[in-house]
C-alpha cells in the first residue's frame, strides 16, 4: 500500500490517492505538530485528507521518492524512505523519513504515519 499512495502522489492523482483511504481514516504528515497540523492530531476523515493533500501535497512541484528498506508486519508496513521534493518557493529538498501504512480488512488505509523532522521545529 505504501508504494500505491507514493505513486498517486508522485503522478499527482488526487482522486486516486483518497481512494485508497477509509472514510474514517488519519494522516499523521509528519506525526505531531507542525505548520501543516498545529494541534498535532492528524488530519482525520475523506475530507480533512483531501484538504492536506489540496494545502499541503499538491503545492509541490514535483515528487520522487526512493524506499530503501520496508517491513511488513500483518497489516502494517514500515518503511525507511528518502522523498526528494521541489516545493512551491523552488527550493529542492531531501526528506529522510519513516512511513507506517496500516489497512483494514477492506484493503483500505486506516492509517498512514510519517516520521521526519519539520525544519525549524527539533532542537
Amino acid at each position: 500500500m505504501s508504494i500505491a499512495s507514493l505513486s498517486a502522489v508522485k503522478a499527482r492523482q488526487r482522486e486516486a490517492w483518497l481512494a485508497l483511504f477509509a472514510d474514517d481514516a488519519v494522516v499523521e504528515d509528519p506525526v505531531g505538530r507542525s505548520p501543516f497540523d498545529p494541534v498535532g492530531q492528524g488530519h482525520r476523515g475523506k475530507q480533512a485528507i483531501g484538504a492536506f493533500y489540496d494545502n499541503v501535497i499538491a503545492k509541490n512541484k514535483t515528487f520522487e521518492f526512493v524506499i530503501r528498506e520496508s517491513y511488513l508486519c500483518g497489516q502494517e508496513v514500515a518503511s525507511v524512505a528518502r522523498f526528494f521534493i521541489t516545493g512551491p518557493d523552488d527550493v529542492a529538498r531531501e526528506v529522510d523519513l519513516v512511513t507506517v501504512h496500516r489497512i483494514n480488512d477492506a484493503g483500505k488505509l486506516v492509517s498512514l504515519r510519517a516520521f521526519w523532522e519539520f525544519p525549524g521545529l527539533n532542537g
